[in-house]
């Protein structure tokens, strides 16, 4: 941990409330999914509970960076104490937890780099690479009652194997940097957003597996 502010007040605070938030409700069908090592700003809007007038489109500079799937670190057992703490607190066995993020984190495309309005998708770091513009936002609602935003981009330019559409969740719902996103991508726009049940996910290239895995725990 370390300062981020330091606000100056006259004489000594007589109390101090300490506020924080767990159990966030996943974007996508409504599991416990944990996330930190960044502000996710209202714990509400985090959980899925927003008014439409809240939102805001998103530039593409929110997903800018060097980005890794986690998913690799679900096949070498390197998550293995997400499992548990999550069976600790969930109502789901170990088995069960790995079971559903097996499938939810599952992609073959290790890397993404966003730099400007360039997406590239890296498989057996190999780089396939499309040229996007924002392209709106859906809502949507999920079965456990809360809601999520995709963020969408449509290619304007690119390799014919890029994606035509690449659609970004991070939990958010106006300009923020992005500390990790789930994404979606294909060639057809509606069907992505029928998509909940396998959300790979990236967190910064930077990042080494021990620090992946704590700031999983850490909520």
């Amino acid at each position: 941990m370390k300062e981020e502010e330091t606000v100056k007040v006259e004489g000594k605070p007589y109390n101090l409330a300490v506020v924080g938030g767990s159990g966030i409700v996943h974007d996508g069908n409504g599991h416990g999914h944990d996330h930190a090592g960044h502000s996710h700003g209202d714990p509400k809007i985090y959980a899925g509970i927003f008014d439409d007038s809240q939102i805001a489109d998103r530039p593409l500079s929110d997903y800018a960076g060097d980005w890794q799937s986690v998913y690799p670190l679900l096949q070498d057992g390197t998550l293995e104490p997400i499992w548990e703490h999550k069976a600790a607190k969930g109502a789901k066995s170990v088995e069960e937890y790995r079971a559903e993020y097996e499938v939810g984190y599952r992609t073959d495309v290790e890397r993404i780099t966003v730099e400007g309005d360039l997406i590239s998708f890296y498989k057996n770091g190999e780089p396939t690479k499309g040229r996007y513009a924002y392209d709106g936002h859906e809502v949507l609602t999920y079965a456990a009652g809360n809601r999520g935003v995709r963020f969408i981009f449509s290619k304007t330019d690119g390799d014919e194997t890029a994606p035509q559409f690449v659609q970004f969740s991070d939990h958010g719902i106006a300009p923020a940097k992005a500390g990790h996103f789930h994404l979606y991508w294909g060639n057809d726009r509606a069907a992505l957003l029928e998509e909940v049940t396998n959300w790979p996910t990236y967190y910064p290239s930077a990042l080494d597996a021990d620090e992946i895995v704590q700031e999983m725990l850490a909520h």
